[in-house]
């Protein structure tokens, strides 16, 4: 049965203006955010049907109204119009509660309130960097202190072409979010350096007018890891952080970094700040939080269906979001849900998929996980091929070695990686 979607044809240019807006340069980059296949998002933005969803979904990252963009004669010759138009206009946006994973938060809070800290948070996405984020931010400003977060999702085209374009766009974007002139030609000076220049421009014009402790949060780190200028400016951020220790003026700011991935950049020891500071892994949900999620969308669900879930899928954050989710708002039975889990008419197909077909693209890493799938105990794998495999959220280490991060993966890719 249809339950499909598409944007009327008048919305599809606000649409696609709304992706850079939000901090996309490209659709792959939402894509990859979303965990949906580009294909998807693509047809989304050019008003083809797309499950519903997942429509829902790319509204709500894009900050869209569903009702406003939504092709609704589309809707009306659609068979299930009597249950899709009433959800268009009443169905909550997945689920964004956010759940406490004590002593996190707290460790957090009190990390900010330290002059000249830096926090470090790290875990495979969608599992609730940002949101915690937010948290720490309402958290600092409930404490008077200037905030900002800065996702480097929003630095593309030309600014990735080497560390001065970069650099300059870091202060143009901090000035701005701060109500202050942009003066970076009166401290950017030739010969000196863009590291030394952006310090400069911090030092004796950005942190002076700021009265109040100035917590700044760069999500989305991972974005440069890449880039040929990735050690430069992260070795700038630990310079900022150790002059903290002796320079009142460097105390106010409080950084927060937040990545998906492990490092792989050649830093030397002391040049690092992610061997400094105090560093956060978000685990997954633990059953009780599960449950806890579960009521609070008005779910009731005994210990035997969270302890299936658990089996299943395991705590990360978007998986659990997704079964609640579809199991509340969806003609879905728990039954049915967890024997289509691993298939592609299940609530999880979109996001297989991208995942497989990252995979794909990289055969060394699906040799690797096919390794981890077929094994019956967790495998010693090549150290780099083992930690992709971890920030990309699909496998755990039992010490040393590897293992499924969910039987949902196991199951999935056991049956598509030959």
């Amino acid at each position: 049965m249809s339950r499909s979607l598409r944007v009327s044809w008048e919305h599809i240019k606000r649409v696609k203006q709304a992706v850079k807006r939000n901090g996309f340069p490209r659709q792959q980059d939402l894509a990859e955010d979303l965990q949906l296949s580009l294909s998807t998002v693509s047809n989304f933005l050019n008003g083809r049907p797309v499950d519903f969803l997942n429509f829902v979904e790319l509204c709500d990252k894009l900050c869209l109204e569903r009702k406003e963009i939504a092709d609704l004669e589309y809707l009306n010759s659609d068979e299930m119009t009597q249950n899709l138009a009433p959800e268009i206009h009443q169905i909550e946006a997945p689920i964004v509660q956010y759940i406490e994973r004590s002593p996190i938060e707290s460790r957090c809070y009190e990390t900010i309130l330290q002059p000249g800290s830096l926090l470090r948070i790290k875990a495979s996405r969608r599992m609730g960097k940002t949101l915690l984020i937010d948290k720490i931010l309402a958290q600092a400003n409930q404490q008077n202190y200037r905030t900002m977060s800065v996702s480097l999702l929003l630095a593309d085209g030309a600014i990735m072409n080497g560390l001065d374009e970069f650099l300059r766009w870091f202060c143009v974007v901090i000035s701005r979010q701060l109500n202050l002139p942009i003066q970076i030609e009166d401290y950017w000076e030739e010969g000196l350096g863009s590291s030394y220049n952006c310090t400069i421009y911090f030092e004796e014009y950005l942190l002076p007018q700021i009265r109040t402790p100035f917590v700044l949060a760069l999500d989305e780190v991972d974005r440069i890891f890449s880039a040929s200028f990735a050690g430069d400016f992260l070795g700038m951020l630990r310079a900022w952080h150790e002059k903290a220790k002796s320079r009142p003026l460097w105390q106010k700011l409080r950084l927060i970094v937040a990545h998906a991935t492990e490092v792989y950049i050649p830093l030397k020891i002391n040049q690092s700040p992610f061997n400094v500071g105090v560093a956060i892994d978000l685990p997954e949900f633990s059953p009780q939080q599960v449950q806890q999620l579960a009521k609070l969308e008005g779910l009731n669900l005994d210990n035997s269906q969270i302890e299936q879930i658990m089996s299943l899928i395991g705590g990360h954050p978007y998986r659990v979001q997704r079964a609640i989710y579809c199991l509340k708002n969806q003609d879905l039975s728990f039954e049915k849900m967890l024997q289509t889990a691993d298939t592609e008419s299940g609530i999880y197909s979109s996001h297989l998929r991208v995942h497989l077909i990252n995979l794909q693209e990289y055969p060394e890493l699906a040799q690797a996980m096919k390794q981890v799938v077929e094994a019956t105990e967790p495998v010693q794998l090549e150290t780099t091929l083992a930690f992709k495999l971890q920030s990309l959220g699909l496998v755990v280490f039992e010490g040393n070695n590897a293992k499924p991060r969910c039987d949902l993966y196991a199951k999935y890719f056991r049956q598509r990686l030959h």
